[in-house]
């Protein structure tokens, strides 16, 4: 990364924009003088500990002072960015705003289109990424080292891929979240306490995706050997499967892709 360049976060103060700033702060991949951050409702706590942050209210005021603007706004406060931002980098991390779109609002042909997840505030975000033809090499040098200051970043070949991620990925916790939910009033209404319950299935959940993660085969070979195993959990399984959870999840699955892609 440039030693002099200026990042500049609109939106610094909510969940991602804040994750992404204390990130690149702890991680030292930016000194805090080299950082700006806006929003509406000041400094606050967030960045308490690195001073030298600037904070400004008003986001045409932070694009003068950085070389690289990061947009980590709602989707539905796009259209409201009064922002000129010339030739700099954009890197966007907004659903359903396409790089056309992005590129028409601010004014800008260097446009990438990240999709980070909430898993960034503990730096294991999946973040994949795809950017405009006019994004130089040395440009997606600089976006991979930002993004991958909060988990594992990933160039993508197609905007339609990131499309669908932000369905898959871009979900974050929520999915395992919705099935520790059935699992937990499954275990309270076996009468386990509710302190209990939460252990097992938090122990559980976290334990098997950190042994998903550790084995890097497909989880299916994990799920055909315990049916193979014929005991309890093939019992449950096999009645999952049979009740159609497959089918659920890929419903689901279809009806985020097309909410990320809205019209498109």
């Amino acid at each position: 990364m440039p030693q002099d360049a200026v990042i500049g976060i609109i939106g610094g103060q909510g969940w991602m924009g804040h994750s992404l700033g204390v990130a690149l702060l702890e991680q030292k991949v930016l000194s805090p003088d080299r950082l700006v951050i806006s929003s509406r409702s000041g400094r606050g706590e967030a960045y308490r500990d690195w001073p030298e942050v600037r904070c400004v209210k008003d986001s045409r005021e932070l694009v003068a002072l950085a070389d690289i603007i990061v947009l980590s706004v709602r989707p539905a406060d796009l259209a409201g960015l009064d922002i000129e931002t010339g030739d700099k980098l954009v890197i966007s991390l907004l659903a359903m705003a396409s790089l056309q779109e992005v590129a028409s609002q601010v004014g800008s042909d260097r446009v990438v289109r990240a999709m980070p997840n909430a898993a960034a505030e503990i730096r294991r975000a999946y973040l994949p990424w795809f950017a405009s033809p006019q994004v130089s090499d040395d440009d997606k040098r600089l976006v991979q080292a930002l993004l991958a200051s909060c988990g594992t970043a990933r160039e993508l070949p197609r905007e339609g891929d990131l499309d669908y991620l932000t369905a898959l990925s871009g979900a974050g916790p929520a999915y395992p979240a919705l099935l520790a939910q059935s699992m937990l009033e499954h275990a309270r209404s076996a009468g386990l306490s509710d302190e209990i319950a939460r252990e097992a299935v938090m122990q559980t959940l976290v334990g098997g995706s950190l042994l998903l993660e550790k084995l890097g085969t497909d989880p299916g070979d994990m799920v055909e050997r315990l049916i193979g195993y014929d005991g309890t959990t093939a019992k449950g399984l096999r009645t999952m499967v049979d009740e159609g959870i497959g089918q659920a999840i890929h419903r689901g699955l279809d009806a985020a892709h097309r909410a990320a892609t809205g019209s498109r």
